[in-house]
């Protein structure tokens, strides 16, 4: 076939196709006219007009309907709505509402401090958008702490011109009151980076305290009153906020609130959490240097874990002072805009655990975002875990909790001492069969029945004597209504109980329906205002608050459910404290070791089912409820300050009513 023939075939193929089309388009349009037509008669019709109130009834209910299944009951679309509104609420009251009136801002104006603190707010510029610009130089002209210095290096290209001709009319401007010069600017001779531009600007630097300031963000008016008072009282070295991502021309447009923990090394670890708005003594600094290039793209996380180091005392001040603008390049909007970021994060960690004498540790992303990581610590040796678990009948609880421990773990160095206190003939039979079968000689039956004698029942002495007949270098306490679900669940354990900063750690537990019923306790949380579960009741599937349910980071308790610590520390704090006689003992527990100094830690990745209750009842109804208040009663007594303080690790900015990090609903 010649190519002409073959051109002519395939153009008249093409044409059959759009004539085909053509008269598709012309059936479609005229069935179109035809609809269009009986929808005007109809909306012509009164009638239409008459059952407007009904229709948007229907909309409503059809829409709430929907919600409904996604939630899984009304209470829940109503606890969904009941959070919206409080959120609406806050950003209303977190963004310019919570500027400082005349009269407040008169009174911080008028203040005289005792230390000489000056702020220097380093700010490097390239290409800044002329609105951002003027947002942020404003931003810092309006704080009612005077005693500052804006201090920007301008790496931007000729182009971007105006950039230095806008900083030079704000700078004549501030000099008319302040004549010793606020604001001071160098144009760059090159773009070193945000890096090098930083430094650039540390080096016009002539404040005590560095504060760090991006180009295109914009600072609460009272932030530098704020921290400059917790410098005077508290002697602050390292100071931080909450901050909140914002969208457009307007701070009120808040995207994401970041309502943050105290200092928490874990957490910085696994998530650059600290940010903005980050201020700190000059003279933390062990070089000339504030960033290394090396780190381009999280230069930021780096030097927060370099100087966090060196900190005597560190300061998180829990309100939004730092509102950080997202637009499309910007961090803020997403870390896909700098990727390379990723792998800088990952440097930064790992140069900061090398410091701490860490080696042989993995450093990878979580599924909660590429810079939140998961770290895995080299396990030191072969130690000996020592599992105690505490039982009194409720076989097929037990049988489910050995089997799943045997079957699933990969550490084989452990052994399992039952704690028997009460149990009847069939059960003390099953002990026999345990102790016969495949891994009986890692079983051992340690029978406090005859210890107890007729005192009356008390977990925190069994958990004790259980771990008085243990030999290994750790303990595990564990449920019996507890079942192993992730196979290295012990290394997880093991690998921060190794740590000698660590007092406790704990496990991610679920209940059977794949909801969280434990993920770290936060004090002063629920009805008692004891303690209660972080995060729970939500899925399994959920990243948590900000990330939180994705990785590992401390806590101020953690369940005895499934917690694991060195002997020594065991030891040192001589157990759980026997006046907590069912409730409470191990956060009470948990709370000595903070005392002691020693750090709590929840890992997401040691995962269990835990069959909550099931062995002992509820503590509502009763005698149990009574007992409950009893102990109760003596917690908040015993830690009265600590309660009165708040939880470090959860932010008052959150309800205590609830345990899903949801905002307070009405009493800012």
């Amino acid at each position: 076939m010649t190519d002409e023939k073959k051109l002519t075939e395939s153009y008249e193929r093409e044409h059959l196709r759009a004539t085909q089309l053509a008269e598709r388009v012309a059936m479609l349009e005229e069935e179109n006219d035809d609809l269009r037509e009986k929808v005007n008669r109809i909306k012509s019709n009164p009638l239409w007009k008459l059952a407007l109130p009904v229709r948007a009834l229907y909309r409503k209910s059809a829409h709430t309907l929907q919600r409904v299944r996604r939630q899984g009951s009304i209470g829940g679309v109503l606890r969904k709505l009941r959070a919206k509104r409080t959120e609406v609420k806050a950003r209303a009251y977190l963004g310019t509402g919570s500027f400082p009136d005349a009269e407040t801002r008169s009174a911080q104006e008028a203040r005289v401090f005792r230390k000489d603190i000056r702020f220097s707010i380093l700010t490097p510029l390239y290409n800044t958008p002329e609105r951002f610009l003027r947002d942020m130089i404003e931003s810092v002209l309006r704080q009612t702490y005077a005693n500052w210095q804006l201090c920007l290096a301008d790496a931007s290209d000729e182009v971007h011109a105006y950039v230095g001709q806008i900083v030079e009319a704000y700078r004549k401007q501030d000099l008319e009151t302040h004549p010793e010069g606020r604001i001071v600017y160098e144009k760059l001779a090159e773009n070193k980076g945000i890096s090098g531009n930083t430094n650039a600007c540390l080096k016009m630097a002539g404040g005590n305290y560095i504060g760090l300031l991006d180009h295109d963000d914009i600072l609460h008016p009272e932030v530098l009153y704020l921290y400059a008072d917790r410098i005077e009282e508290e002697d602050a070295d390292y100071l931080y906020s909450d901050e909140t991502t914002f969208s457009g021309n307007t701070i009120d447009h808040m995207l994401t609130m970041h309502f943050k923990p105290d200092f928490a090394p874990d957490n910085l670890r696994a998530n650059n959490y600290i940010c903005h708005f980050s201020v700190f003594r000059k003279d933390l600094m062990d070089g000339d240097d504030l960033f290394r290039t090396k780190f381009d793209g999280s230069q930021d996380h780096d030097m927060i874990l370099r100087l966090t180091d060196r900190a005597r005392r560190i300061v998180h001040i829990p309100q939004i002072l730092y509102y950080w603008r997202s637009h499309e390049g910007s961090t803020a909007a997403g870390i896909k805009a700098k990727t390379y970021a990723i792998e800088a994060a990952r440097g930064a960690v790992a140069d900061h655990l090398l410091r701490h004498g860490f080696r042989n540790f993995h450093i990878t992303s979580t599924r909660a975002f590429e810079t939140i990581f998961k770290i895995s610590y080299e396990i030191e040796g072969d130690p000996k875990i020592s599992i105690v678990i505490p039982n009194r009948d409720h076989t097929e609880d037990l049988k489910r909790c050995i089997d799943s421990i045997f079957e699933r773990s990969t550490y084989a160095n452990f052994d399992v001492t039952i704690v028997e206190n009460g149990s009847s003939e069939e059960t003390l039979s099953f002990y026999d069969r345990l102790c016969e079968g495949p891994f009986g000689d890692r079983i051992r039956i340690a029978d406090y029945t005859g210890v107890m004698g007729k005192k009356d029942f008390n977990f925190s002495a069994i958990v004790n004597y259980g771990v008085s007949q243990t030999d290994g270098e750790y303990v595990l306490l564990l449920n019996n209504d507890t079942e192993v679900v992730s196979a290295n669940w012990m290394e997880e354990l093991l690998m921060y109980a190794q740590r000698k900063d660590v007092g406790a750690v704990g496990a991610k537990l679920l209940f059977p329906d794949g909801t969280v019923q434990h993920a770290g306790v936060i004090l002063g949380l629920g009805a008692h205002r004891t303690a209660g579960h972080s995060h729970y009741g939500m899925s399994k599937e959920n990243l948590g608050y900000m990330g939180r349910l994705c990785y590992a980071q401390n806590m101020s308790a953690v369940t005895g459910a499934c917690m694991m610590c060195r002997r020594e520390v065991f030891e040192e704090m001589k157990g759980f404290d026997e006046a907590f006689v069912i409730s409470l003992n191990d956060v009470d527990f948990c709370l000595r070791l903070r005392e002691k100094g020693y750090l709590n830690v929840f890992t997401p990745f040691a995962v269990l089912t835990h069959y909550e209750s099931k062995s002992r009842g509820l503590d509502d109804e009763g005698e149990r409820a009574k007992r409950y208040e009893r102990e109760s009663d003596l917690f908040r007594i015993r830690w009265k300050s600590v309660l009165e303080r708040g939880d470090p690790y959860y932010n008052p900015n959150f309800t205590l009513d609830k345990s899903d990090y949801s905002l307070k609903g009405g009493e800012q």
